[in-house]
């Protein structure tokens, strides 16, 4: 999806100013968004679903607000799509329904921020349709949902560098269209490719693209 989230190849916004002793969280506020992000997460849908509820985020909403400002629109968003929350419990800020949701357990909620949930699988695309050292193209995509192939990355030419084995595809995920697990590649794109001439010739970017993103030398993009 084509948005003001996908920030990365974007000019004009300043410089990315680093706080000196940047806390953790600047408010408990912050860390409850955390721990209700994290503890509703099964009931609020897979990742790829979840991530989608942050690029439908209003643009200027999205540029004005602080990280877990959007954190929080997100649960708001998913929350009354997957009926978590009504719209009167949300204006009002409290709600008593019980889900039918296992709540997860402390040793639940550790291995997931710890870990994460695994997106790797031993189903679906399997044989990978490109080999470590082949040349390879981004295809030029501009999805109306989510995806997980960066603007600046589309019709430019990279090289695979790793295969990282079958993993679920976010663009389908993400929407209910199931997951359709298949190769994932990490491609190593110049900066001279990315960013022109100007760029530093012995820098590189290494980005993990999954198969359908890709296509050999020779083909056309689509648009």
């Amino acid at each position: 999806m084509n948005g003001v989230h996908d920030l990365g190849g974007m000019t004009c916004f300043g410089p990315v100013v680093a706080e000196e002793n940047e806390p953790v969280f600047h408010g408990d506020w912050e860390r409850r968004v955390l721990a209700i992000t994290v503890a509703a997460s099964g009931a609020l849908g897979p990742l790829d679903y979840r991530r989608h509820g942050i690029e439908r985020i209003a643009p200027a909403q999205y540029l004005r607000s602080s990280y877990y400002e959007n954190w929080l629109a997100r649960i708001e968003i998913l929350g009354l799509e997957t009926g978590l929350i009504t719209e009167q419990e949300l204006s009002s800020g409290h709600a008593e329904r019980q889900t039918d949701t296992h709540p997860p357990t402390i040793e639940e909620l550790d291995a997931v921020i710890m870990g994460g949930r695994r997106a790797d699988r031993d189903a679906g695309r399997l044989e990978p349709r490109f080999a470590v050292g082949q040349r390879v193209r981004a295809r030029n995509l501009n999805p109306a949902g989510h995806t997980r192939l960066p603007r600046y990355v589309r019709g430019r030419l990279g090289m695979i560098h790793a295969i990282h084995g079958t993993h679920v595809f976010p663009d389908t995920n993400a929407h209910g269209n199931g997951e359709n697990p298949q190769p994932l590649y990490s491609v190593r794109f110049s900066a001279t490719e990315l960013w022109g001439p100007a760029a530093a010739s012995r820098d590189h970017l290494f980005i993990d693209l999954w198969e359908d993103y890709l296509e050999p030398l020779g083909e056309t993009a689509d648009e």
